[in-house]
């Protein structure tokens, strides 16, 4: 009777793990180690579960990739908005952006590496759905960057010769090797003044 009781208990069980935290842990084993250097024994003991509540979850090692990647980046996007919501001409957005990434590439955080740029890039040449995700997180940055340049040569914060789209691709190529340069750690008290170096390219 008491075993029939527990069974109906199990029925229907809410979810017995936080998935925000699960997913946080999975983001930082996935860009310290990469995708393929990342066990699923390894994630379930960083991410607190079973092996009966990870397979409830999730269909496989891709499929907390998958989430945890999205969580990364909507997380990023959050800071990213927080960061420039106070800035008002187009050289000042585009400075936060730099600033953003510069200091992420800092301390732990930098030598954790990026998600994005590490774990996910060893996929995209052999998985077309994550190959789109990045490819469209990629198209959306540079293309913001190109509108934050063009506002400036609006408001005369940046100078008028400058040709938004090559300008905002070179910008973006910064952004994705600071993020790498800060993986070792050896260049940190370099990676902030990089960042006031490339903004000159707007003046």
């Amino acid at each position: 009777m008491n075993s029939e009781r527990n069974s109906h208990r199990s029925v229907g069980r809410p979810r017995e793990f936080d998935m925000t935290q699960a997913l946080d842990a999975a983001i930082r084993i996935f860009s310290e180690r990469g995708y393929h250097g990342t066990s699923i024994a390894e994630l379930k003991a960083e991410m607190g579960l079973t092996a009966g509540s990870l397979y409830k979850a999730f269909q496989d090692k891709r499929d907390i990739f998958v989430a945890a990647y999205d969580r990364y980046k909507q997380v990023r996007a959050d800071l990213l908005e927080q960061a420039l919501s106070s800035a008002s001409t187009g050289r000042e957005k585009v400075a936060r952006v730099i600033s953003f990434y510069a200091m992420s590439a800092c301390g732990e955080t930098g030598r954790r590496g990026c998600l994005a740029i590490g774990a996910a890039v060893e996929l995209v040449l052999s998985d077309a759905e994550i190959a789109a995700r990045v490819a469209g997180h990629n198209r959306k940055l540079v293309t913001r960057l190109e509108g934050f340049i063009r506002d400036g040569q609006l408001d005369g914060s940046i100078r008028h010769d400058a040709d938004p789209a090559s300008t905002a691709l070179a910008l973006f190529s910064y952004l994705q090797g600071v993020r790498i340069a800060g993986k070792t750690g050896e260049l940190e008290n370099q990676l902030l003044p990089s960042g006031e170096a490339i903004l000159r390219i707007l003046d």
